[in-house]
């Protein structure tokens, strides 16, 4: 009979099975051998437990495990998959859980594959018995990429939970509101031409220019109309992320492609701002003699605001002995919110590592952040 491993052996487990996503597909991984991982090790536990494919990508699925029965109880939520990562700026393997002065060295240690491991640990202290409402750990897909596992969860898949943590990294400070974010391309198609005769044809990379001016000045006018002064950066920010165009100096540019990056405040209607992006872009190029295309790069997340008074955001604020607060990065908060799950965010990693070489979590927020996830499986799935 299989017994359950111990937390560190599930933390060295999780970091040593490779689940890149990336927009990129040279750098694109699945994460299905994660998410049997998981439900391997929920299973031990008791869990009833489902891994569920991610439509139209078998190799990446959400793996969900519930305790208990009914509606209502608690969700702990994290995201099984990295960013990718430069090997060579690394000091030790990042496969490999290496420990060195007090941390815990390893891609995805604290953003964020290591709360997965801690969740379970937490929920060792319980059997199905104890609960009057369930218990669910759930580890979602592609979250540093797409968002698609997020986006294909559905109420039933999660036995209906009325609260939930997420764990990313937020130094086990309780956060209940964050920016949303979209990605946006711009494409402009021109007419190539000799470049001694401008008039021979219509420069794609002449009228991004123009659409660039436009977009700052929208930038401007959105930080004067919106601001929430509960962000550091407290209004919305619109970021030239990307730009190609052309081929050659002496060839009048033909195409031209913009990226950017644009993060609402809550109350900011995500297709609202597309239509007014596609609407200032077309403005711009008029009379050009260049043609545009407006698209999203994928489908975007809005803003995530839990009321403060959320029984779930109190009980964060109580038990990290720290104030609820915002933060300008996404989460997949939003998509919890959506099927009606008061959330927060508070996990042991700081984001401060996120997306870096060396990347590590402290060891010493391990034991504090398994009470603390214990402390609400208490009050949300056994009290009554």
């Amino acid at each position: 009979m299989k017994t359950q491993p111990t937390l560190r052996t599930m933390l060295e487990g999780i970091i040593a099975t490779p689940s890149v996503s990336s927009v990129h597909p040279d750098f694109d991984q699945g994460n299905r051998q994660v998410a049997e991982q998981v439900a391997g090790w929920l299973e031990l536990l008791g869990f009833a437990v489902q891994v569920i494919p991610i439509p139209g990508a078998p190799d990446k699925a959400n793996v969900v495990g519930t305790l208990g029965s009914g509606s209502g109880g608690l969700l702990l939520a994290g995201h099984t998959d990295t960013v990718p990562f430069d090997r060579e700026r690394w000091t030790s393997d990042p496969f490999t859980l290496a420990e060195r002065d007090g941390r815990l060295y390893g891609l995805g240690t604290s953003d964020m594959k290591s709360f997965i491991p801690i969740a379970i640990e937490a929920a060792r202290a319980f059997k199905a018995g104890q609960f009057a409402r369930p218990l669910t750990i759930l580890g979602t897909a592609d979250e540093e990429s797409s968002m698609c596992g997020a986006a294909a969860l559905t109420a039933g898949q999660l036995a209906h939970p009325a609260h939930a943590v997420i764990g990313e990294p937020t130094g086990m400070a309780p956060v209940h509101v964050h920016k949303g974010i979209l990605m946006e391309a711009i494409r402009l198609t021109g007419s190539g031409g000799h470049s001694s005769d401008p008039a021979g044809g219509a420069s794609a990379l002449d009228a991004m220019q123009r659409v660039m001016g436009a977009l700052m000045e929208w930038r401007t006018q959105l930080g004067t109309r919106h601001r929430d002064t509960r962000f550091a950066v407290p209004v919305p920010t619109l970021n030239l992320g990307h730009i190609h165009g052309g081929d050659n100096p002496n060839r009048i540019c033909a195409a031209c492609e913009l990226h950017i990056d644009l993060r609402p405040l809550p109350g900011m209607g995500v297709d609202e701002l597309r239509a007014e992006l596609a609407q200032r872009v077309h403005s711009a190029i008029a009379g050009s003699g260049v043609g545009a295309e407006v698209f999203p790069l994928f489908a975007g997340t809005s803003a995530m605001e839990t009321p403060e008074q959320a029984p779930i955001v109190q009980a964060a604020a109580e038990l990290s002995g720290q104030t609820p607060r915002a933060v300008t990065f996404g989460t997949e908060g939003p998509y919890l919110t959506a099927l009606g799950i008061d959330t927060v965010i508070l996990g042991p990693g700081d984001i401060a590592q996120a997306h870096r070489p060396d990347e590590y979590l402290e060891l010493s927020r391990i034991p504090p952040t398994v009470e603390i996830l214990r402390t609400l499986v208490h009050r949300f799935c056994v009290g009554a």
